[in-house]
């Protein structure tokens, strides 16, 4: 026979006799009990060392649910409170494996089933009535009515629009690098009739107005009820020297405005009098129209400028112009170091149907002028118009191509290039006046565009170039629209840096 398994401490723990269960105190058994029996308990019999609960109590615990006269289940045996020896005996019980087997369940005492009435009809044994909505709609088989069906989707937008007869079509045919060349672009809206635009001057007033709305705030904070002495002439010279006019610039305008008017009270509105006035006759002898030879052809015009300034943007809106006028034009895509900008001079040549000479990423700016003004003379070309690579006026490497490309065109024409055009960027401030002045000295310019007007309050930057360069300043720019390049007019834009309109 095999060893009996040591008790699991657990168990051991769970039958600790009752007397060691501290507060708990055990009664004396009821005297009313009988000896213990060595026969086995019957059935649902109470343990042997346990008090016998009395037969109401065990009925109580045993008998089947019932209800009430008022068919409520009657649940108030739940309350009744254990006696004492229940207590001692939960405290107490043995383990689950040790328990006596459960009673046998009592079968429910067997009562007629309840009337609920009526029996529940079968309603989908009987047709529908009349009034009662249908919903046959929703079968899979049954067709919506006429005024509910839904109009087929149409996806035709989706279609390659029908080419237009005698426009120039594009090869589908994929190379196999597999790429197709891009689409080329609409002619741009300054060749095409269009309706009525914003005038030129608004659109200069709008594209001002960050510079002009500076200074003629702090102009008007400082005339506002003062007499004009000398430290509201200091004053009014250094808000003009903030505004980039120029030292030179700012001493003349306050000197004209001390004239006959010192010691007085000067209004805002007489002072930007004043300022338009004289910053008028400053640009004035600088504000000259783009000339074209064109008993020699072609007129070259060669565009150079630091990165950033809009080189390749200005050709493209100043070819339009030329095109717009009747001229044939001639591209040169000699900003060789930057694929982006050839690419935008291709798409501004088909827009203007103008050729473009390019060769690929790295080759000589100066070999490609060459070839460029050769194939300008075969086409029988009015302008060639050559881009080149933007460099910052202190990279000596640089510089000395920009001259090998002017030493290349006065081999073909010792006039060539006709015209010089440096782009500058309003953005940069004082700064543009260094890079005039180098330029000016490694490539002969002979003319300037200012850009990016609208993005700045610097725009008194323009008056200061012209006073000390005093270089023609043939076009300015306030926008990105094609349009938005126009002939400088120094009336224009001293009304509009002053806000006298």
């Amino acid at each position: 026979m095999a060893a009996a398994r040591p008790a699991d401490p657990v168990l051991t723990l769970e039958t600790r006799p009752a007397e060691a269960l501290a507060p708990l105190v055990v009664p004396s058994p009821a005297p009313s009990h009988g000896p213990v029996s060595d026969e086995a308990a019957p059935l649902g019999a109470p343990k042997p060392d346990a008090a016998e609960p009395n037969a109401a109590e065990l009925e109580a615990r045993t008998a089947p649910r019932s209800t009430t006269s008022e068919d409520e289940a009657d649940f108030s045996w739940l309350d009744a409170p254990l006696p004492p020896e229940d207590e001692v005996e939960a405290a107490t019980q043995d383990p689950v494996d040790a328990q006596a087997p459960l009673p046998e369940p009592v079968a429910p005492a067997t009562d007629e089933p309840e009337d609920f009435g009526e029996p529940v009809e079968d309603f989908a044994a009987e047709p529908l009535p009349e009034d009662e909505a249908d919903f046959s709609f929703l079968e899979p088989d049954a067709p919506l009515p006429p005024e509910d069906e839904e109009a087929e989707p149409d996806f035709s937008f989706l279609e390659p629009e029908a080419p237009v007869e005698g426009a120039d079509t594009l090869d589908d045919t994929v190379p196999h690098e597999g790429w197709r060349r891009r689409e080329a672009p609409a002619l741009p809206e300054a060749l095409l009739p269009v309706g009525p635009r914003i005038p030129w001057f608004e659109r200069l007033r709008q594209g001002l107005a960050r510079s002009s709305s500076q200074l003629t705030g702090s102009i008007t904070a400082l005339f506002t009820k003062r007499r004009l002495d000398e430290a509201t002439l200091q004053d009014f010279e250094d808000i003009l020297i903030q505004a980039d006019l120029g030292v030179e610039t700012a001493m003349r305008i306050t000197e004209r405005l001390s004239e006959g008017r010192f010691g007085k009270e000067v209004s805002g509105a007489e002072v930007r009098q004043v300022l338009a006035a004289e910053v008028e006759a400053t640009l004035a002898p600088v504000a000259l129209p783009l000339e074209l030879d064109l008993d020699k052809k072609p007129h070259v015009i060669l565009v150079v400028g630091v990165n950033g300034t809009g080189k390749t943007t200005t050709i493209g809106k100043l070819s339009a112009k030329l095109v717009r006028g009747g001229l044939k034009v001639t591209l040169c895509a000699g900003d060789t170091f930057r694929a982006a900008a050839v690419e935008q001079l291709r798409i501004w040549g088909e827009r203007t149907g103008s050729e473009v000479v390019a060769k690929a990423i790295g080759a000589d700016a100066a070999g490609l002028a060459f070839e460029a003004y050769d194939r300008a003379v075969e086409n029988g070309s009015d302008v060639l118009i050559i881009d080149t690579a933007g460099r910052l006026q202190n990279k000596t490497e640089l510089m000395a191509e920009l001259e090998k490309i002017v030493r290349v065109l006065n081999k073909r024409d010792p006039d060539a290039p006709h015209t010089v055009l440096q782009t500058l960027d309003a953005t940069t401030g004082q700064n543009a006046l260094s890079q005039v002045e180098i330029f000016r000295n490694v490539a002969g310019v002979n003319g300037l565009v200012m850009t990016k007007l609208d993005g700045t309050a610097r725009g008194g930057i323009l008056v200061a170039i012209a006073a000390k360069h005093k270089l023609p300043v043939y076009f300015i720019g306030v926008g990105e629209g094609i349009d938005d390049l126009e002939p400088f007019k120094a009336k224009d834009f001293a009304q509009a840096i002053a806000g006298t309109a």
